[in-house]
């Protein structure tokens, strides 16, 4: 207890002050200092003393009243000081106990030590600020906890086509959505529309609060590099001609101007043909090999170089011959077992093929017969053909063969001098093993190329030579003027084919990366931030690591052999071996010429190029293509391609609870994918989590009763498991990373954990083999994530909803 010492004059009899105040005229001097209470002082006169206000003193009681007098100033303002400084001490003690007590409240609840502070600067960095408008736009499941999750999935149509109930098989999906989803697909169709009336290039993009795939965005990463204004002026270097490149194939004007020219030019180069009544009766073997190596066109078989998957012991690549991509659609009979057109595909076909030869200013007397022989010989050709699954069965795929043994099987192709003009200058011998995936057509092949050559009524029509004319025809129309590419788009639509409107910039990255492949993987690498891409992979993969011994396992078998699986593997991210320097590509293109008014020409190197560098082909391991963006094992290591950290998905300036909560849940996602894929097998917790987020669905959307309505099969079970613990495994690696680097930076004033968790939201249907097993949107795990009460801002509770939904933690 304290006391006023100052103040207890102020209480004495009135009388004595009235005389005090005679004697002595100065002004009393009112000392407010607190002081420790007296230990004379009785209880009652300590309550009188602390609490003058609510305990009244007891009047002296005079012999007789005096008369009432009026008080002087000087008695009055004595008064006034005494209520301001009991007033003060009041408020200062209330003050106190209500700070008390608000402390002792907010410690009894769970919020999150990563919650924002005050001090939390917000993230001003252009791909902040890009980030900042795409959350202003986005829907933020705190304030709409009701409907947020319900919002389509992402701007592509065939993402939208395999949202919903028949994704689920018969699962419901809220009807909001529907609508949802139909608007959004009506939107896209209405873009493509405008798109090709127009010609002109809309920039794709996800919706304005979804960031785009992982393909598209780093599709975008490369565009942007590409238009950089340090790529605008024309020059000699590397850098400088892949961006020339990507502009002549974006001005489409010189192409449409051009025309036919540039292809009939080529033919003309090729010695002519018979469609136009001049040709030079050129050597078959010698027109597929030049096709083979210079224009990556592979009219009679298809060839590549890649992996056997039944040699587990070495990483050796073998030159691959496959069955090749027919013009012409075929059917599979499974009772005659061989493939054939019917007569619409081919009366459809003949009309698009005449179109095309009319196009070339070929004359209508000759394309009938010119276009029937190719319709025949074709048609002869797909017969042996066999789809996939046919010859996975039988056994057929990956069958070993030297190349001289192919010669005796299949003899009407110089197979050693086509594979060596091909691969030069890596060696080729015809003791060098190759893979065949279909050798029954292989040998059809063979035999109908030789009955051709020796039909000798139809050698002045050279059908074989026209038949690889028009393969070529069909490798070059992305370089010719729209007539041609309008053809092909028209017969496919005539097929019932509805083919996806491919932006021009998309279709322009895509072959400007197939000639410069090396420069744009050099210059991706440049714009990889290293420090905080190992951080995020390190983060994840250790928090993985750290739950996984949690699950409930079938059997200490399961457990161990997963525990070792995960604990022996390094992860870290990609760093190619064949990184040129800026001089070495240099000097790798400086006999490239690219002109950026002939794009036809430019194509054509492009093509060249892709084969002028085999020792890549044959060095090349899996996950080292630019496009990789999930990642992969090689040996001990889990490796994360470069072309992950792109944005918007991640950026160094970036919050680390965007980087955590977008691609940090997508990489734990991967993992489990990848590392984990028969975990149903292996551990009871994927079904009993499954169940429980189920339930908790069913129960925000249809109501409470209906949560054993549906079930789920065991893979959407354990994909249901799999996105869900992805979320929990990013959101703790977030808070390790907090723990070890306490802050971080904040946009729109969200706390971290809330930035995470709308940042995940915002994840577009991400375009994998697994999303068709999820009955609903992800988003809706954080809901079920912010069952926890010390894990979000506030737990999403629904107004409108019964709160038994709330059915605890999965």
């Amino acid at each position: 207890m304290r006391n006023i010492s100052g103040c207890n004059k102020l209480n004495s009899d009135r009388q004595n002050k009235t005389q005090s105040m005679a004697e002595t005229p100065a002004e009393p001097q009112i000392d407010c200092e607190l002081q420790p209470p007296s230990n004379t002082l009785s209880e009652p006169q300590l309550q009188s003393q602390l609490h003058p206000l609510s305990v009244p003193q007891p009047l002296p009681q005079p012999d007789t009243l005096p008369e009432p007098q009026p008080q002087s100033e000087e008695e009055v303002k004595p008064w006034v000081w005494t209520c301001h400084c009991i007033l003060l001490l009041f408020l200062l003690a209330s003050s106190f106990c209500a700070s008390i007590l608000g402390l002792a409240y907010y410690s009894q609840q769970d919020l999150p030590p990563e919650s924002t502070p005050p001090a939390s600067l917000p993230c001003t960095s252009p791909a902040c600020q890009r980030a900042t408008a795409r959350l202003s736009v986005s829907v933020d499941p705190f304030s709409q906890p009701c409907d947020y999750f319900l919002f389509p999935c992402g701007s592509e149509g065939a993402s939208l086509s395999t949202r919903g109930r028949q994704r689920g098989k018969g699962i419901p999906v809220h009807p909001q959505g529907h609508k949802s989803r139909a608007a959004q697909a009506e939107k896209e169709r209405e873009r493509g529309k405008k798109e090709r009336e127009t010609g002109t290039d809309i920039k794709e993009k996800a919706p304005a609060d979804r960031m785009p795939d992982r393909q598209t965005a780093l599709l975008l990463t490369m565009r942007e590099i590409l238009e950089a204004e340090d790529c605008s002026s024309p020059g000699n270097s590397a850098k400088q001609k892949a961006c020339m490149f990507y502009r002549s194939c974006m001005d489409t004007g010189p192409t449409e101007t051009a025309g036919p020219e540039p292809f009939l030019r080529l033919v003309h180069k090729l010695g002519g043909w018979a469609v136009s009544g001049r040709w030079n009766q050129t050597d078959f073997n010698s027109t597929l090999s030049l096709l083979m190596r210079d224009y990556g066109t592979f009219p009679f078989f298809s060839v590549y170089v890649g992996k056997d998957p039944n040699d587990t012991q070495g990483d050796k690549r073998y030159i691959q011959i496959d069955q090749p991509d027919f013009q012409i659609p075929t059917e599979w009979s499974s009772k005659t077992q061989k493939s054939k057109a019917n007569a619409q595909i081919l009366r459809l076909f003949l009309a698009s093929y005449q179109r095309l030869l009319a196009l070339l200013g070929s004359p209508s007397s000759s394309t009938s017969l010119h276009v029937g022989l190719f319709i025949s010989l074709s048609s002869e050709l797909a017969v042996a053909a066999s789809p996939l699954l046919h010859r996975l069965q039988q056994g057929i795929l990956y069958q070993r063969i030297t190349i001289k043994e192919l010669q005796t099987l299949a003899p009407a192709i110089d197979w050693l001098g086509c594979l060596q003009t091909t691969f030069h200058p890596h060696p080729v011998s015809q003791s060098d093993l190759v893979l065949l995936h279909n050798l029954p057509y292989i040998v059809h092949m063979s035999r109908i190329i030789g009955k051709w050559l020796n039909r000798h009524e139809l050698s002045g029509s050279g059908p074989l030579h026209t038949f690889m004319v028009l393969s070529l025809l069909h490798t070059v129309i992305p370089a010719l003027d729209s007539r041609f590419t309008q053809t092909e788009r028209n017969f496919s639509l005539a097929l019932g084919t509805t083919e996806e409107d491919v932006p021009r910039w998309r279709q322009c990255v895509l072959q400007t990366e197939k000639g410069f492949d090396t420069v744009l993987t050099h210059l991706l690498r440049e714009t990889t931030a290293y420090t905080e891409a190992e951080e995020l992979i390190q983060n994840v993969y250790s928090s993985i690591k750290s739950k996984l011994p949690d699950l409930r396992w079938r059997d200490e078998e399961s457990r161990m052999s997963v525990l070792n699986k995960i604990r022996y593997l390094t992860p870290r991210l990609s760093i190619k071996n064949n990184i040129f320097s800026e001089a070495e590509l240099n000097q790798m293109y400086s006999k490239v010429t690219i002109d950026e008014h002939k794009y036809f020409s430019n194509y054509i190197q492009s093509l060249s190029l892709q084969h002028q560098r085999p020792s890549k082909l044959f060095s090349q391991t899996e996950g080292d293509d630019i496009w990789s963006i999930t990642p992969f094992l090689s040996g001990n290591e889990l490796v994360f391609p470069m072309g992950m950290f792109v944005q918007p998905l991640f950026h160094p300036t970036y919050p680390r609870a965007i980087n955590f909560g977008v691609l940090g849940s997508l990489m734990a996602k991967d993992i489990l994918h990848l590392l984990l894929p028969n975990i149903h097998s292996q551990s009871v917790s994927p079904r009993s989590i499954a169940e429980c987020v189920w339930s908790q669905y069913l129960s925000m959307t249809e109501g409470p009763g209906r949560e054993g309505a549906f079930s789920l099969s065991p893979a959407q079970q354990q994909e249901m498991w799999v996105q869900y613990s992805a979320l929990q495994y990013a959101l703790q690696a977030y808070n390790q990373s907090l723990k070890k680097y306490p802050g971080d930076s904040s946009l729109s004033g969200l706390s971290h954990t809330h930035l995470f968790l709308t940042s995940f939201t915002q994840i577009n249907c991400d375009s994998d083999p697994y999303h068709e097993f999820m009955p609903f949107e992800p988003s809706f795990l954080v809901t079920v994530i912010c069952g926890y009460s010390d894990l979000c801002p506030t737990t999403l509770s629904c107004p409108n909803k019964l709160q038994q939904h709330l059915l605890g933690t999965c």
